[in-house]
């Protein structure tokens, strides 16, 4: 079947590279995020649809599979938040062969998001530009497309602040924060709360330590036996990321996303027109994404400090998500090898194609048969438990 699987890939990634790409790079990246989202809607609502998504894109294998606090992953690879903003995608998604999806970002209003253009394609970066500013609907209706649904894979739920000028206010910002939540804590498999979009007219003021401290304080009064995430900036500092495993060690945190868009754009291709203003995904951020996961997994094997929750123990006191520029199942294993129990993409789908995700895993699975791990877990920070 390896073979059958890998044929496959190859003549719809063929396909996708040189006959499709370069027509739907022709137009606006929005409009074409829109239409394949609208694609995938429609999808996932028949059966037939569904079968014959999952012929072209699916792969199973039980050595992928993983029990991560307490939730079921048939595979690690998962629909990172900012492709699903408005819910649409949850039928169709485990046909694409992902093993999750996290929607949103979800706010506790709806907000229009910035004015467009606010997508950009940088091709010789392998990257793009964003600067959506947590547009989406609103927790007021996002929450009713989850509710009374059973998903065929684990769905996390991305929650944000509004962006509007009472938030300016860290007063006011967190009651926004804790307000969505709430409500959508109910129909999520998890939770994750988004510390690092750079696209609000506020930045990204709960990265602060003392913000992100007084935002934690709340969201541990929140009534939920769901496990939380936060999600931090690919640009922060190993400093900075020391006071903030500190701050998460005292609160629920359970897992971390790293990262978030990346505000540096030194490093980009001169030959790529840069973005007016954004933040920067893909391969951009693939580097300092795996430096992060890195430092904070072996820093999380350390004891834990006096009065903690986890004082005095070794051991992995977060679950780790890597995010940014996997684009491949070598991107993947790498980071896997260094921390991370799951992985999220969106621009590698965008810039390889759908059937990306099914090659990644099953590269995976390759990996691990030349290296001799049994499943992908035993893979989860090998390179940094030596």
């Amino acid at each position: 079947m390896n073979i059958l699987y890998k044929t496959r890939n190859s003549i719809i990634h063929f396909f996708y590279v040189w006959a499709l790409k370069p027509v739907l790079f022709l137009f606006d990246p929005e409009d074409i995020h829109n239409l394949f989202t609208k694609t995938g809607h429609f999808l996932g609502r028949f059966g037939i649809t569904r079968w014959k998504t999952r012929m072209l894109f699916g792969y199973k294998n039980s050595r992928l599979t993983q029990e991560v606090l307490g939730i079921k992953f048939e595979n690690p690879i998962g629909l990172s938040a900012g492709f699903d903003k408005d819910i649409m995608l949850t039928e169709i998604i485990s046909d694409v062969g992902f093993g999750f999806e996290e929607v949103g970002s979800v706010t506790s209003r709806p907000y229009a998001g910035n004015p467009r253009p606010r997508l950009w394609r940088l091709t010789k970066s392998r990257s793009l530009g964003v600067w959506f500013g947590l547009k989406n609907q609103g927790v007021e209706v996002l929450s009713k497309k989850l509710a009374g649904k059973v998903h065929r894979l684990p769905i996390g739920v991305n929650v944000a602040f509004t962006n509007c000028k009472e938030n300016l206010e860290i007063s006011s910002a967190i009651p926004d924060y804790v307000a969505g939540a709430k409500v959508m804590e109910k129909y999520a498999d998890y939770l994750t709360i988004n510390l690092s979009c750079p696209n609000t007219s506020g930045g990204m003021p709960f990265l602060l330590p003392d913000n992100y401290e007084k935002l934690m304080v709340e969201i541990d009064k929140i009534s939920t036996s769901k496990p939380i995430f936060v999600k931090i900036n690919p640009d922060m500092t190993h400093a900075e990321i020391d006071k903030f495993l500190e701050i998460s060690l005292r609160h629920r945190v359970r897992g971390i996303i790293c990262s978030n868009l990346t505000k540096n754009y030194s490093d980009a291709d001169k030959r790529d027109a840069l973005p007016p203003h954004g933040g920067l995904s893909g391969k951009l951020v693939y580097p300092k994404a795996l430096d992060l996961l890195s430092y904070m997994y072996k820093k999380a094997r350390l004891p834990s400090p006096a009065g903690s929750a986890n004082g005095g123990q070794v051991g992995n006191k977060f679950v780790f998500v890597f995010v940014g520029g996997v684009f491949s199942a070598d991107d993947a294993y790498r980071a896997i090898r260094q921390g991370a129990t799951l992985i999220q993409l969106i621009t590698g789908m965008i810039f390889e194609g759908p059937q990306v995700i099914s090659e990644i895993n099953r590269g995976l699975v390759e990996r691990m048969n030349r290296d001799g791990f049994k499943n992908i877990s035993d893979v989860v920070g090998f390179d940094n438990k030596r």
